[in-house]
């Protein structure tokens, strides 16, 4: 998979490895200023970025909001690609003459250059703190999420498997209609038509929920003519689960563009999640769900949405609790809902006109499908 050159000016994942600070004093703003950027209360005046390191995480050491790191990232023209951040690079918290505080890159080592002519320099950019963690990511969007209306009405499907199985697995034949001219050897991904994606506030059909069932190679193209249409033949190399007839065939996203910001929409945003990924309906940290809201919102990669778990219905019994005198007794105890609180924060990484998927950075506790999400 081809590797990403990734901006560094958002910290993503404060679960994954974080290094320890490099130095600990706090700065002060100066005497008689104020800043409205939310600083973390222990910000490090310095930071050393170590392997491992997130955006997402170094940007939570700065910031009690770690989204407002654009803010507040000064860009040194002196430093060559000053959006990428290295392991080695010190991240210093300076104030200006008005008080606003500012994040400023110092280079480390890495960003001496040795001159041997007449060899080139080239510089690695593979070896930058990515914004996001690409693995995790890069996995989930290179296999197909949500099928549209229109996709699952035209995309190549299974006819048959060899030998009349009803569900197939590694090396099985699987035989295609309507399948794209491709070379021979020629991977596509196999996807299972899941459950029904609906907007829960309108009721409009959004498309189905798009299970990766394994990967298949081009043995054999369809030999298609104006009086006959054949069938491509195709070898299950990869299998998360059974392949059956009627499930679609499409090729893998040749390139996965993980190169944005994480920041607040410009305009606010209300939604609710309406699926979480592999059919469960408990969100957990670090999950890849779906909303209800997308580019037609105003949504685009890295925007930030905070999650609100419903409020639970609880009994009021008075001024006399449990214990005391009751002023509500038997079936006469009114319920009343408790206001929803927020869990969570959420980051889009792809949407669709009407919807987009996100993951869950940071939950502090439990969430459900069906609990909102809005801007911060």
């Amino acid at each position: 998979m081809k590797k990403q050159v990734f901006f560094a000016t958002f910290l993503t994942w404060a679960a994954l490895t974080a290094s320890p600070i490099a130095a600990t004093a706090t700065p002060t703003p100066p005497a008689g200023r104020s800043t409205s950027v939310p600083l973390a209360p222990d910000a490090p005046s310095e930071y050393t970025v170590k392997r491992g390191d997130t955006l997402w995480a170094i940007a939570g050491k700065f910031l009690s909001q770690p989204w407002y790191w654009p803010e507040i990232w000064y860009l040194n023209t002196e430093i060559k690609n000053p959006h990428l951040i290295y392991p080695g690079d010190i991240i210093r918290l300076v104030y200006d003459a008005a008080g606003k505080p500012h994040l400023v890159l110092e280079r480390g080592d890495h960003d001496k250059v040795v001159h041997l002519s007449p060899q080139i320099h080239t510089s690695n950019l593979s070896s930058a703190i990515p914004a996001i963690p690409y693995d995790i990511v890069a996995a989930f969007m290179s296999k197909p999420s949500v099928i549209s209306k229109e996709e699952a009405e035209n995309l190549p499907y299974i006819t048959a498997l060899n030998d009349d199985h009803v569900a197939g697995g590694v090396t099985d034949k699987i035989y295609v209609r309507d399948l794209p001219t491709q070379p021979i050897g020629t991977r596509f991904n196999v996807v299972h038509l899941g459950r029904a994606l609906k907007d829960p506030d309108s009721g409009e059909f959004l498309g189905y929920e798009g299970i990766y069932t394994g990967s298949a190679r081009l043995d054999r193209a369809a030999a298609n003519t104006e009086d006959h249409k054949d069938f491509a033949r195709l070898t299950i190399m990869e299998s998360g689960r059974e392949t059956l007839p009627g499930d679609r065939v499409l090729l893998p996203p040749s390139e996965i563009a993980l190169d944005f910001m994480p920041h607040a929409p410009s305009r606010p945003v209300a939604g609710q999640i309406i699926a979480v990924m592999d059919g469960i309906n408990i969100v957990g940290e670090y999950e890849a769900v779906a909303i209800n809201r997308g580019s037609s919102d105003g949504l685009e990669p890295g925007h930030i949405l905070e999650i609100f778990a419903h409020g639970y219905t609880a009994k009021d019994r008075g001024h006399g609790g449990i214990t005391g005198s009751q002023e509500f007794t038997g079936l006469l105890i009114p319920t009343v809902a408790l206001p929803a609180e927020i869990s969570g924060t959420f980051m889009v990484f792809k949407t669709y006109e009407h919807m987009s998927f996100g993951l869950i950075l940071t939950l502090h506790g439990p969430s459900h499908v069906g609990d909102a999400v809005k801007s911060p």
